[in-house]
């Protein structure tokens, strides 16, 4: 990561450096350009109107410092032909030069090479009708201080490249320092799965980073907890049917070994273990369903809240026949997992059930998604309250009875997957009455 942000740093810095250089040369060099052009111009107008120019005409040798220049060159140039006033070697003129002398422009500036040497060549017309002036300066001078300044931009903007490498890596050493120490203790974590939460300094966003991870952390730790103590509820439920199978199978055993026992007794130990069998089965199918990762992919569909009543009565009502139920039920559409309705509902008629005394009556409505379920027994305990729903929580009273504590424990699971609440409260004239809210809505027949 260190080495990323160094590299990033000394692109950036870079390119920026060569861009800058790059734009400063070239506004440099045009500037020279054109103040060496205005100069050049300037001095061949002034040189062209001189009264006393024409008696240079004559192929006479005049050094160049004479016009006070050394790198100056001048020459005449004419229709036919042209000629150098100083004893340089001939500068290579041609139409440019030759439009100035018929009138066709009223002067020309461009770059030539004569000999190893590049000038900047002027022509301009003169008092004399057609010869043209040209001055010749020479861009050695020019070209050394682009040269120099060149290798000046370029020292400095190496400089300035290794400098902003070593800034960069100097902040993204420090800058990281956090985020290596968090990746320290992530990794402490995973070895020693020690999920103590980290310790959170300053407002920024590595703190913003460590508080969510202490969130993580914390979650993580709940989801053990409720692991270590479902897996040690589930132990504990699961002791008493296995003790009480093994007992009623040593009985039997025992008892083929002795000659056997009365068939009346051998058939109450025969109902017994299927009894146990039972309960475990229950235990067990109760245990799948709360173990189910509620984050798993379900088949979601539109679901008839009062179809799915309806059919759960009816196995409801083969289990416990001595059992009324009041049902009252108007349409109500959900849209969720048809099964793990089913199923909660099928709990709550049960639960009423098992509270209700023999030919009592257990009171169903459905209205606006609120599925009230009331039975007749003696209530539940205030202090058993807020505990009904939690997971192998059982009443004093309940200990004596057949279940596994789960449930309304797989009510409220499903009801918080739908989106829905449950509640648990007690009649005046007594009984306990259990509701669950399910968001939905109602459907327009045509």
């Amino acid at each position: 990561m260190a080495s990323r942000v160094t590299l990033l740093t000394t692109f950036a810095v870079g390119l920026t450096v060569t861009v800058l250089a790059l734009g400063a040369y070239l506004t440099v060099r045009m500037q020279m350009q054109a103040s060496l052009d205005a100069s050049l111009l300037d001095r061949a107008q002034s040189a062209a109107q001189t009264p006393t120019l024409s008696e240079l005409t004559a192929e006479m040798k005049v050094p160049s410092w004479a016009f006070g220049a050394a790198d100056v060159r001048i020459a005449f140039v004419t229709a036919s032909r042209s000629w150098s006033i100083d004893g340089g070697p001939s500068l290579d003129l041609g139409h440019q030069e030759l439009a100035v002398v018929r009138g066709t422009t009223s002067h020309s500036i461009r770059t030539i090479e004569a000999g190893d040497t590049r000038y900047r060549v002027v022509a301009v017309p003169t008092r004399d009708r057609g010869v043209a002036l040209v001055i010749a300066q020479s861009l050695d001078s020019q070209e050394r201080v682009l040269g120099r300044l060149g290798i000046v931009m370029l020292l400095f903007g190496a400089a300035g490249v290794i400098a902003a490498g070593v800034a960069g890596w100097g902040v993204a050493r420090n800058g990281l320092r956090p985020v290596r120490r968090l990746t320290e203790v992530v990794e402490e974590i995973a070895r020693t799965e020690d999920l103590t939460p980290i310790e959170v300094e300053g407002n920024d966003e590595i703190a913003r980073l460590s508080s969510g991870f202490n969130a993580m952390l914390a979650a993580l730790e709940a989801s053990r907890e409720r692991q270590r103590q479902l897996v040690g509820d589930a132990g504990h439920e699961l002791r008493t049917p296995l003790t009480s199978l093994r007992t009623n199978l040593d009985l039997l055993l025992q008892a083929d070994q002795a000659g056997g026992m009365p068939a009346e007794a051998r058939a109450e130990l025969l109902d017994d273990v299927g009894a146990q069998i039972e309960e475990m089965t229950t235990l067990i199918g109760d245990l799948v369903e709360l173990g189910r990762d509620e984050h798993a992919p379900h088949q979601v569909e539109l679901v008839d809240l009062k179809e799915v009543l309806d059919r759960a009565i009816s196995r409801v009502r083969r289990r416990a026949s001595s059992i009324d139920f009041d049902v009252e039920a108007h349409d109500w559409w959900v849209t969720g997992e048809s099964a793990a309705l089913e199923r909660a509902v099928m709990n709550l008629l049960d639960n009423a059930a098992k509270w209700s005394p023999a030919d009592g009556t257990v009171t169903v409505r459905l209205v606006d998604g609120v599925l009230t379920v009331c039975d007749e027994g003696p209530g539940i305990a205030e202090v058993d309250l807020p505990y009904v729903f939690d997971r192998f929580y059982r009443s004093t009273e309940s200990r004596a009875m057949p279940g596994s504590g789960l449930g309304l424990s797989i009510v409220r699971q499903t009801a918080i997957r739908h989106s829905g609440s449950v509640e648990a409260s007690n009649l005046p004239d007594g009984g306990a009455c259990l509701e669950l809210r399910l968001p939905g809505r109602t459907l327009q027949r045509v």
